[in-house]
């Protein structure tokens, strides 16, 4: 670890006893306090650290949402596993479960199908944002504002003719999602590849993960796949009642 970052992470530590000026910093770290600056500074705009009104330095409340989506995210995950096993052994193609992080929708978990045509995708890898069911299903669930600002800033490339082409069909489409709660990607990334996709709600009812069953045309027809929604669905709501310990009603979120 180079020094630089091991002397930004010493911070952190010393924020959590409580806030301190620049001073006490420089002193803890025996550096110069330009140097322990440049350190908070670095951390203040990642917001894992936050100056308050009198210029002391306090942990920022990005930290706290980071472990916070860290303990949601390995939770959700563990408690999922079963059911995606099940589904899995019930229909035979492949699940996958998601989790929106930062800018990228990522893979956390997957049973591969039963049928020699796999699917490649594997745990930890962002999927493609503006066609794959479950990255339609977490972003429809953001507040419209954020939804408009996140359309604006992606790029939307056309892996087949059915991908979706510009932010006014992406923002179309979310707004189809959340009005029915759920998703499909019938060929919009592979032509071959088609998927339908659920949320799994948390206790404020908002949608802390996405699940959803992919499967090659060679296997399964679109039409086929879709029959499968009711059961997915129910999947996703029992992980979203064991998640959360509440049980969720589909309504407009804004």
């Amino acid at each position: 670890m180079s020094q630089t970052v091991d002397r930004a992470l010493s911070i952190l530590p010393l924020l959590a006893q409580g806030p301190a000026d620049l001073g006490q910093v420089a002193e803890r770290l025996d550096v110069h306090k330009s140097t322990a600056l440049r350190l908070l500074r670095t951390l203040h705009e990642h917001g894992l650290v936050y100056r308050q009104q009198d210029n002391r330095y306090r942990l920022g409340a990005r930290l706290f949402a980071l472990a916070q989506e860290a303990v949601e995210n390995l939770d959700v995950r563990e408690i999922a596993h079963p059911h995606l096993v099940q589904l899995n052994e019930q229909v035979g193609h492949t699940v996958h479960l998601a989790v929106h992080e930062e800018n990228e929708v990522l893979y956390i978990d997957k049973v591969e199908s039963r049928y020699p045509v796999r699917m490649y995708s594997r745990i930890g890898k962002p999927v493609a944002i503006t066609v794959a069911a479950v990255a339609k299903l977490l972003l429809a669930d953001l507040p419209e504002a954020e939804r408009r600002a996140l359309a604006e800033r992606l790029d939307f490339p056309l892996y087949t003719p059915r991908s979706i082409p510009n932010a006014t069909a992406f923002l179309r489409e979310l707004a189809t999602v959340r009005e029915q709660g759920w998703a499909t990607d019938l060929g919009g990334h592979e032509e071959s590849i088609n998927c339908i996709g659920a949320p799994i709600r948390g206790t404020d009812g908002r949608a802390v993960a996405a699940m959803s069953v992919s499967a090659p045309n060679v296997v399964v027809t679109a039409e086929e796949l879709l029959t499968l929604l009711p059961l997915l669905r129910r999947t996703a709501d029992a992980i979203s009642r064991e998640y959360s310990g509440t049980t969720h009603s589909k309504e407009a979120r804004t």
